[in-house]
């Protein structure tokens, strides 16, 4: 693989980007890939098939001048997704080379563990802050249903890992709730937050599930959640929390705690600060769009840094004031096309 190089200085040209509405856009999530090894119920079809692009996946350097361009636009944080990113295997370079880039303080990735042995030490010692662990069930039989694949074994082994680690990384478990699926479950995730310093984010369905299950009456809303957690827990408190984990809470003698996250009930439109950078090289402003801003051209053309940023500005300007009521109509596509 290429060197990856020194990061170029990006400090001493930062600007701020806010959007039309007085929103501050300081957060990415790139997807390295659209690939996955799971075929979730709620995301991908098992005949799923990628919108391919002609030119193919982002290289490892046209997503190291991404990070640089974000940067000198005044992004704080970048989070790594697919698709499933640990499929990259240069994802441990990538973190690095972000963790290198000044301005940029925080980077994070989320992942489904499969492959999470493989790079984990190399992920700690590239910097990485933290780690999302998608994770739905305990249950063997029901891990196979949700995925279709037969891989909790795996999964299981790098929770235990990653729990262990929770003191010096961020930890967060992702629990995407379906009722009469895994919502019997509640308890025995939140048994997680008893010993170790992890949060718990129980999650509803969103509309990107490769037109699967959204209709089924499956989605469990944030409320019957809450019901369900104090219906075991009556002694729950809530504790301030911010943006999606707005409603947040702890339990006496806890390590950890407990976020409720209604991706779909509640409008979180109004603090948005995230832009998303797709595995073909599109900025999505809005999870609801319909379209994007293409950075392909301007990466494999060798255009200069102020292109890019520019780019990005454009995107920030086509953010809208509320994506969901901008976005109706939109296909419901698989979230693994948009970038976690």
């Amino acid at each position: 693989m290429k060197s990856m190089g020194k990061p170029a200085n990006t400090a001493q040209t930062c600007r701020i980007l806010t959007d039309a509405y007085g929103r501050r856009i300081d957060y990415a999530r790139i997807s390295v890939t659209s690939r996955c090894n799971l075929r979730c119920v709620y995301c991908m079809r098992e005949e799923h098939q990628r919108h391919h692009s002609p030119a193919g996946e982002l290289t490892t350097e046209e997503i190291f001048r991404c990070i640089e361009a974000l940067a000198v636009s005044g992004f704080r944080k970048v989070r790594f997704t697919g698709g499933e990113p640990l499929i990259r295997r240069d994802i441990v370079d990538l973190v690095r080379y972000a963790k290198a880039v000044d301005g940029i303080e925080t980077v994070s990735l989320t992942t489904n563990g499969i492959l999470l042995d493989r790079y984990f030490e190399g992920l700690i010692d590239a910097g990485l802050n933290g780690i999302n662990l998608s994770l739905d069930t305990f249950e063997a039989d029901r891990y196979r249903m949700i995925t279709r694949r037969n891989l909790l074994h795996k999964v299981s082994e790098n929770l235990d890992r990653l729990l262990r680690s929770a003191g010096s990384l961020k930890v967060k478990i992702n629990v995407l709730l379906l009722r009469e699926i895994n919502s019997s479950e509640i308890g025995r995730f939140t048994e997680l937050t008893r010993h170790y310093p992890v949060t718990v984010r129980f999650m509803e369905l969103m509309p990107f599930d490769d037109n699967q299950i959204w209709r089924t009456g499956k989605f469990m809303g944030a409320e019957k959640i809450l019901e369900a957690l104090t219906a075991i827990y009556p002694e729950l408190e809530a504790k301030e929390g911010k943006t999606t984990e707005h409603f947040s809470f702890s339990l006496p003698g806890y390590e950890g705690s407990v976020a409720i996250i209604p991706a779909y009930t509640r409008n979180f439109c109004s603090t948005c600060n995230r832009l998303r950078i797709t595995s073909d090289g599109k900025i999505i402003s809005c999870l609801y769009s319909g379209d994007g801003v293409d950075l392909l051209p301007a990466l494999r053309g060798g255009a200069e840094r102020e292109v890019l940023t520019s780019l990005l500005q454009k995107a920030v300007s086509k953010k809208p004031e509320d994506g969901r009521e901008a976005g109706r109509g939109a296909r419901g596509t698989s979230m693994s096309e948009i970038g976690g």
